[in-house]
């Protein structure tokens, strides 16, 4: 099973609050969910492999560490997901972007596909998928699906907000996924929205109704 892990740094936890907050602006939401997703990305990485190199200072010869492995990709589910890709390419910034496009039909909640557009060398990337909620957990299953249908290998989830029935979703559909949240919440309410949530992810990033 893969792993749930909850980057409750307080940093994250103090900026995570005014995000909830309906009074903080575009602009305010905009900046922090960007502070909370780099905040994120040191944790995201705590895990990727180093090798061993030497350098010379300028004293002496060194050991050192440095990055090793595959390279990473971030695959944001739009529009949402964009509003976070900026933090963590700030830690990443080799890191290549690819973009899947998904609206939950307020209806049924299920996704919808409407764009898919992928790195050509996203097949040899370790694939972090980025969505500022997990919710039902259908968006973040349709891309996972879409991805490994494509011959990819995406590893890890990274959600600002998550709902208890979002992460089973997922656990149960991929539990190869590492799953990693800045906060989880307590359940869905009947339309399907996160409580106590921040609302509309995509709506309070880009100023929408």
């Amino acid at each position: 099973m893969g792993r749930l892990v909850i980057c409750d740094h307080p940093l994250i936890q103090h900026k995570v609050t005014f995000i909830r907050d309906k009074m903080t602006n575009t602009k305010q939401f905009r900046e922090l969910v960007d502070e909370v997703s780099m905040l994120m990305a040191y944790e995201i990485t705590r895990d990727v492999p180093l090798s061993t190199v030497q350098v010379e200072t300028p004293i002496q010869t060194a050991e050192g560490k440095v990055i090793a492995g595959r390279m990473m990709g971030l695959i944001p589910i739009l529009r949402a997901g964009l509003g976070m890709v900026d933090g963590v390419l700030k830690i990443i910034p080799s890191a290549k972007v690819g973009h899947i496009g998904l609206y939950r039909d307020h209806e049924t909640l299920q996704p919808v596909e409407y764009y898919c557009s992928l790195p050509s060398d996203v097949a040899e990337r370790e694939l972090i998928v980025i969505d500022p909620m997990l919710a039902t957990g259908g968006s973040a299953n349709a891309a996972l699906d879409m991805l490994k249908n494509k011959g990819c290998r995406p590893t890890k989830l990274m959600c600002l907000i998550a709902a208890p029935e979002g992460v089973r979703a997922v656990q149960e559909r991929h539990p190869d996924i590492d799953i990693y949240l800045a906060a989880l919440d307590e359940k869905l309410n009947d339309n399907g929205y996160i409580v106590p949530g921040l609302g509309d992810a995509g709506d309070r990033l880009y100023g929408t109704k």
